[in-house]
Parts: structure tokens; C-alpha cells; sequence
């Protein structure tokens, strides 16, 4: 648990296809290789940027259990097991943690979403399973994770901690009681980090710029951190990780391969994110080159 805490930088790692749109564990690899060398403390596995919603079940289990037999003896290895559905949340955080992840990332209800009491009683569940960052974002659930939910769950002993996508101000108001909290929002965790006392990020700029992103968690560097600025916000021009997505086939780190019903960048969009990748140094960006591309670069499949 101490180890999980001390875990500043935690990349929600991409999930990449190969032509034929299944999982291509060899660039999978490649991507994680660039983890590490930036020092990045753990990876979040089949989150939302690892389009965790596209994949089965199978598919998502066989990548926890992929990471752990080649990472988990240098990077912390957190599956995203949560669903909307408890049953379904318990048997897949019961099979990660069997294939060995160190902690699960768990989301309350959505869509099909329950009272207070019902989120509390969710997560109460999957808690007694093993450690376990609660993940609140609102914006795709539709419903607030609130303190008062979240400080009865704090005392549990597989509760880390929370990964807050309300903004730094309730990330300051966990921290003064001890309760550890994460960045879910790119943009505001320099200052989470540095100003309101996050124990840090879990991110998705870092999947394309992990050493800035390590180095703006170890240091008040506001230069950097403003330098960077334009692109975490570009980074969510559309919803996550349609941008990502699009910039790491725009660097060459990933085939041009969606899965539906995600599509890339449009040109526009395209042409904004190829200048602002320029302004990095290409030995700080993830992948091997730097293009525009054409729409009918980009393969689609359901």
C-alpha cells in the first residue's frame, strides 16, 4: 500500500490495434518500454484511455495478466475492473487481482445509476477485494462522488484513495484529512500536485509526453508546465482518447487503427495538434517521427 501511495505519476496506458483491430501486444510493449525509461511510478490498465469500455472482458483480463508477468516487478499495475454493474465489478477485480495487479481502479454505477446509499454499498463490495482507487468523474457518470460518500470509505483497509476529476479544491479538502488523492485532469495537476498537495496524477498526456510529465510531478518547473499547457488542452479537444489517440498515430507510436465508434481528429484539429507537437523536442515525444496525415490514413473497425 505504501508503495501505491508513493506512486506520483501513474500513466492510463493506451491500448493499441494492430491492422485487423485486435490488440497488438507487441507495440503494447513498446508503449510501456517508454514508460518506464521516463520513470513513471505505475500504469492504469483498460481505463477509459485504454478503452477498457471496447474491450471484453477477455481481452481485458488477458492485458492485466500481460502486464503483471512483464511489469509488475517495475511498475505498479492497477486494472481498471470497475462496471456499472457490482456483480460484473466483483468477478472481474476477484480474476485481476488472481493474475496478480497490485490494486483496481473502480468507478461508481453509470448510466444505470443508484442512490447514495447504492454507491456507498458498491463500493463497500469491491473494496473487501483488494486495494482500490475510487474514480470519480462526473462527467462521464453523470453523478458526483461526494465526501460523504467517500470519508465513510476511507477508513477501509484496501481504500488508497480517490482519482478526482472535480477539480483541486476537493482534492485540498482530502489531503488536510489524510486522504490521498490524484489528479484525473491533466491541465490542473502541476498546481494539484505543487499548490494544493495531491499525492499527484493519473494521466493521459503522459502516454505521449512521460518525461515531462514526471519531471512537472517532481518540480515546481511553472515554465514547463506552462509550455505544455495548449497541448494537455488539445488532448481533450474531443472526448478522451479520441486526441490521443490521433496524436500517437500522427508520431508513428501506434497503427492508424480505431475501434469504433471512436474516429480520428479532423484535419483542423489535426493541423492544431501537429503544431503543438512540434513545439516539443522529438526526444520527449512517444513515437518515431511526426506527420499531419490524411483522413484515408486512418482504419476503422467495429
Amino acid at each position: 500500500m505504501k508503495r501505491i501511495k508513493d506512486a506520483s505519476l501513474i500513466t492510463a496506458i493506451k491500448t493499441p490495434y494492430n491492422e485487423k483491430g485486435e490488440i497488438d501486444l507487441a507495440t503494447y510493449d513498446l508503449l510501456v518500454a517508454k514508460q518506464l525509461e521516463a520513470g513513471v511510478d505505475g500504469i492504469i490498465v483498460g481505463g477509459t484511455t485504454g478503452e477498457g469500455h471496447l474491450l471484453s472482458w477477455e481481452e481485458h483480463l488477458m492485458l492485466i495478466a500481460h502486464s503483471v508477468n512483464q511489469y509488475g516487478e517495475q511498475l505498479i499495475i492497477v486494472g481498471n475492473t470497475g462496471s456499472n454493474n457490482t456483480r460484473e465489478a466483483i468477478k472481474a477485480t476477484k480474476n485481476g487481482f488472481a493474475m496478480g495487479m497490485h490494486a483496481a481502479l473502480q468507478i461508481n454505477p453509470y448510466y444505470g445509476r443508484t442512490s447514495e446509499k447504492g454507491v456507498l454499498e458498491h463500493f463497500k463490495a469491491v473494496l473487501e477485494i483488494g486495494p482500490a482507487f475510487i474514480y470519480n468523474v462526473p462527467g462521464r457518470t453523470g453523478q458526483d462522488v461526494t465526501p460523504d460518500i467517500i470519508e465513510p470509505l476511507s477508513t477501509h483497509k484496501n481504500f488508497i484513495g480517490v482519482k478526482e476529476c472535480t477539480g483541486n479544491d476537493r482534492i485540498a479538502y482530502y489531503e488536510k484529512q489524510g486522504i490521498a488523492c490524484w489528479s484525473g485532469n491533466d491541465d490542473e495537476s502541476f498546481a494539484g500536485r505543487h499548490e494544493f498537495g495531491s499525492h499527484g496524477v493519473i494521466s493521459v498526456t503522459s502516454n505521449i509526453i512521460p518525461k515531462i510529465m514526471r519531471t512537472l510531478m517532481d518540480k515546481p518547473d511553472h515554465a514547463l508546465n506552462d509550455s505544455v499547457k495548449n497541448l494537455m488542452s488539445w488532448m481533450f479537444c474531443e472526448p478522451n482518447p479520441i486526441a490521443l489517440n490521433t496524436a500517437l498515430m500522427m508520431t508513428k507510436a501506434v497503427n492508424p487503427v480505431f475501434r469504433l465508434p471512436y474516429q480520428a481528429l479532423n484535419l483542423q484539429q489535426r493541423e492544431e495538434g501537429l503544431a503543438l507537437l512540434k513545439e516539443i523536442d522529438s526526444s520527449d515525444l512517444v513515437g518515431d517521427g511526426l506527420s499531419l496525415m490524411s483522413d484515408d490514413d486512418f482504419t476503422y473497425r467495429a
